[in-house]
């Protein structure tokens, strides 16, 4: 990649990233820009501490980031639901668990540039946690799932991040075999719950860290 193509794509990322900012702060959330991967999860451990209880919703982009193995470094009490080994009963504890803790982190499938932030889950517990219930929300999102509205982010869900997903979890659903959502009706199906916070939810402590790369799905 040239020096011209890589700052052209970097003033992109950037001018992209602050005008989301620049939304979901008009719209109440607490939301920053930073460069790269590296300041993300510095800026993400600074909400973890000893002790705390942290939640996290499955995302591809926290895992990039390491944060759950610098959290428990950091002897903080890590609730991930997708830790192999888990009987359906303890899975289930962890995911009841995640709505109460002291910091819940995730990702979006998508942001709008009119500062909406877009999801859809299959089992609904991190659009519950999203919603409601943990004293800290932290969200993470590169500059790819930025988009200029609500049409865009569910076509971007339906092309991207639905069946990248399905394909990740080994689902045997048919956007496996095309690529793109078939509004399937399988019971397998994990496109079930879809939320779209138009502004902070009141009672939420809720901040959104926009990365200037691409990361997830």
């Amino acid at each position: 990649m040239s020096t011209v193509t890589s700052g052209v794509e970097a003033w992109r990322d950037e001018t992209i990233g602050t005008a989301a900012v620049k939304a979901l702060q008009k719209n109440g959330f607490a939301a920053e820009y930073v460069a790269t991967m590296e300041e993300a999860a510095k800026r993400v451990m600074e909400f973890i501490g000893a002790g705390k209880r942290i939640g996290f919703g499955g995302s591809m982009t926290i895992k990039a980031l390491g944060i759950a193995d610098k959290a428990k470094d950091q002897g903080a009490v890590i609730l991930d639901h997708n830790v192999p080994g888990l009987s359906a009963e303890q899975k289930m504890e962890i995911l009841r668990s995640q709505l109460t803790c002291d910091v819940f982190i995730s990702s979006s499938n998508a942001v709008t540039l009119d500062g909406y932030i877009v999801n859809v889950d299959g089992n609904g517990n991190r659009v519950a946690a999203l919603t409601f219930g943990p004293k800290k929300t932290v969200v993470v999102i590169g500059t790819n799932k930025i988009v200029r509205n609500l049409e865009e982010a569910q076509a971007r869900i339906e092309s991207i991040a639905s069946p990248m997903n399905n394909k990740r979890l080994d689902k045997p659903n048919p956007c496996v075999k095309t690529g793109t959502c078939q509004d399937c009706a399988l019971e397998t199906r994990i496109c079930r719950a879809y939320q779209v916070l138009r502004r902070k939810p009141s009672l939420s402590d809720f901040t959104v860290i926009v990365v200037g790369t691409a990361l997830g799905f």
